[in-house]
């Protein structure tokens, strides 16, 4: 198999990974053939997923907004995969030039394509870590060059938490994250459930098992069990919803009915 030029020596590329077919979705062009061959295999069963993922990518727009606005400038977005259009950097320093972004993700192809595209940007960074360990995270010299400690966070886990399995404590992580964080700090969860899909729940299935197959398992955890991981946060309105229904821009019925796959939620600590 062909090594691209642009392929951080030293990864498998002969192994699908979860953020080259976010970028396969995307209809992004940092994927190999291995990648395609899987997403192409979802797809049979779940044809919007591309829907699901910008409707995902919209609403991480709309949540980064709504947290400039609330005064959070600060940015720590954990499986944030291979950069594309409209990434949380591009969205926050725009709108605020004295934001701060810190990319984290434990696949070395997401990190290595985000560090070239900040090469020339002081304000973001990207560090190799893994949400099932959050010292990883709270400990890089990254993190330590970007963040004032005292000030609030925005901690962005968008489509992420659902490839962390029970076994390894996601709600453990996410508590640990929490509490490393100042007071006023937001927590930004999209989470994938069957709950919304528009097709049965055994078609879907079928989608899920190919995550399985690549040894990436995809956990579709229940409404109860996502709104979970905001214990220790208030709820900001509209609360734990499908991600077009959370403060839309537009009137959310104009969706592609597979975006309304899943839930999406905001919470603030005191």
């Amino acid at each position: 198999m062909e090594r691209a030029a642009w392929a951080p020596p030293g990864i498998d590329i002969s192994v699908p990974s979860v953020s080259r077919m976010y970028d396969f979705y995307l209809g992004g062009s940092h994927n190999f053939e291995v990648d395609r061959q899987a997403a192409r295999k979802a797809l049979e069963f779940m044809p919007g997923l591309p829907k699901v993922v910008q409707a995902n990518r919209a609403f991480m727009r709309r949540a980064v907004r709504y947290a400039l606005d609330a005064g959070v400038t600060q940015f720590l977005d954990i499986g944030s995969g291979i950069p594309a259009f409209g990434s949380v950097h591009e969205v926050a320093l725009t709108a605020d030039p004295a934001a701060r972004v810190l990319y984290a993700d434990r696949d070395p192809v997401a990190v290595a394509h985000a560090r070239a595209l900040l090469e020339t940007e002081d304000r973001a960074a990207a560090v190799v870590a893994d949400l099932r360990k959050p010292r990883q995270i709270l400990d890089s010299a990254e993190l330590a060059g970007l963040f004032v400690p005292e000030r609030p966070v925005a901690l962005l886990l968008l489509s992420v938490l659902h490839f962390v399995e029970d076994a390894d404590d996601p709600y453990g992580a996410v508590a640990a994250l929490r509490d490393a964080c100042a007071p006023g700090s937001l927590i930004v969860i999209s989470h994938a459930a069957y709950d919304g899909v528009p097709v049965p729940e055994e078609q879907a299935a079928r989608a899920v098992d190919v995550y399985r197959e690549i040894r990436n398992p995809l956990i579709m955890r229940s409404r109860d069990r996502i709104a979970r991981f905001f214990e220790g946060y208030e709820m900001v309105e509209p609360g734990l919803v499908s991600p077009p229904c959370w403060r839309p821009d537009s009137p959310a019925e104009q969706e592609d009915p597979f975006a309304f796959a899943g839930f999406a939620g905001v919470g603030r600590t005191a």
